[in-house]
């Protein structure tokens, strides 16, 4: 009752797929990619600055 077999998900996967359509859900992953990209920059520089500014 509590955990949801395969067949949910595969179920719910289509469902998704056909509200939205592979394109849109493409560009969604791509808007995700590049946000997760530009933190980690981010972070990194943050991290940069940090050892600059401490010594």
């Amino acid at each position: 009752m509590g955990s949801f077999s395969i067949m949910h998900w595969v179920v719910a996967l289509l469902v998704i797929v056909l509200i939205f359509g592979t394109k849109k859900l493409r560009h969604v992953g791509e808007d995700l990619g590049g946000a997760v990209r530009g933190f980690k920059k981010g972070m990194a520089e943050e991290d940069n600055e940090g050892e600059k500014g401490g010594k």
